[in-house]
């Protein structure tokens, strides 16, 4: 784990490339204490150890199922009813017997992606993972600090650009989503975890490839500080969402350009896809 100083830092953006609805502004000056952090996302490795210490049974394989990018969804599994899709979200589909073991569902696996980062986990998993290995979720102020890198508001964590000279920093969609993926950046699904280069602090993949759970409670309010740093915020007391950070290989700027490094969203912690994972922070080692 790479160890983090803390410090002061600028929190949000009041760009206008963000999402109101979002909260991601006010921009705020926030405090935050030392801690370490995992320079990467927590992979198939990681969570089959997890699984095969504990025997840890997923929420999704409790469910019986979980959410696949259409895109990814054999053509047998549409002809069976396996995978029905979702009112509204037509890019996704409910996939029976799809999990972090079975990424696509019946008949994928994660055999050579054991280095790419464990998808189909809750929030609710990720925690149980946490209290395994003595660990715990980033807070949000947490995540933002250590994804910018010691930049100071910028857009991504390397800087302003998103292709810098031409050459792609991220794993996210290129192409017209969400029919059309050129996979310029090598890449369709998610990637290994150590794939670009890092960011100022060490951490890779702070920008798409998978979103990454927090351990705030979703909400669109932020604490009034009056000039002053406010000093290691929690978020919410309560809530019905989880937030979520970085973004995945399916952001896109013509529909969900939240690879940015203030961007965020949320979701309920018993949800799982093939596009969220997490990270790990602890106080001391």
């Amino acid at each position: 784990m790479i160890r983090l100083d803390g410090g002061a830092f600028l929190m949000g953006t009041d760009s206008d490339e963000g999402f109101p609805a979002d909260a991601e502004g006010p921009v705020r000056r926030v405090e935050i204490s030392p801690f370490y952090i995992d320079p990467y996302t927590v992979t198939n490795e990681d969570f089959a150890r997890f699984v095969n210490d504990t025997g840890y049974v997923t929420e999704a394989e409790r469910f019986g199922w979980s959410f696949v990018f259409h895109k990814f969804v054999a053509k047998q599994h549409l002809r069976k009813g396996v995978a029905q899709p979702v009112n509204g979200l037509s890019w996704w589909y409910a996939v029976q017997g799809a999990s972090w073991r079975k990424p696509e569902g019946p008949g994928s696996n994660v055999y050579k992606r054991m280095d790419h980062p464990v998808i189909h986990v809750t929030w609710n998993d990720a925690q149980a993972y946490c209290s395994w290995a003595g660990l715990r979720l980033p807070t949000e102020a947490e995540w933002e600090y250590a994804a910018r890198g010691g930049l100071e508001q910028k857009v991504f964590p390397w800087g302003d650009e998103l292709t810098p000279g031409g050459k792609h920093m991220c794993n996210i969609w290129q192409g017209t989503f969400p029919s059309v993926n050129n996979a310029e950046d090598g890449f369709e699904g998610t990637c290994p975890v150590n794939t670009f280069k890092p960011n100022g602090f060490g951490l890779y993949n702070v920008a798409g490839n998978v979103w990454e759970w927090c351990a705030d409670w979703w909400g669109v309010s932020h604490a009034e500080s009056g000039g002053e740093s406010i000093a290691d915020p929690k978020g919410p007391a309560g809530g019905s969402s989880r937030v979520i950070r970085g973004g995945s290989y399916l952001c896109h700027r013509s529909y969900c350009n939240r690879y940015r490094v203030a961007a965020r969203s949320s979701n309920t912690p018993e949800s799982s896809t093939g596009n969220m994972g997490f990270r790990c922070v602890t106080d001391s080692i």
